[in-house]
């Protein structure tokens, strides 16, 4: 806690209206969210990481084919609106 003493002695520092106090209030409390955050997580489970790889894979299969489709469907359009020779 020493930065916290060091703070104490420059008011300043813990002005949010200043702006240099509100630049350092919003990163510690930025700091302290991230910490509580990272403190609460937990590493999933076999079954919760297959069944968000399993989600993951199935979008990319139907993100894949919804631009093949297009690719497809527009080749033909452009070559019939530039004149493909």
């Amino acid at each position: 806690m020493a930065t916290a003493a060091k703070l104490q002695s420059m008011p300043f520092m813990n002005d949010k209206n200043n702006p240099i106090g509100w630049c350092v209030q919003t990163c510690i409390e930025f700091a302290a969210d991230s910490r509580r955050l990272v403190q609460r997580c937990t590493k999933p489970d076999a079954k919760e990481f297959k069944k968000i790889a399993v989600a993951c894979a199935i979008g990319f299969a139907i993100m894949g084919f919804i631009g093949y489709t297009v690719k497809l469907v527009f080749i033909p359009i452009n070559n019939i609106i530039v004149g493909g020779q």
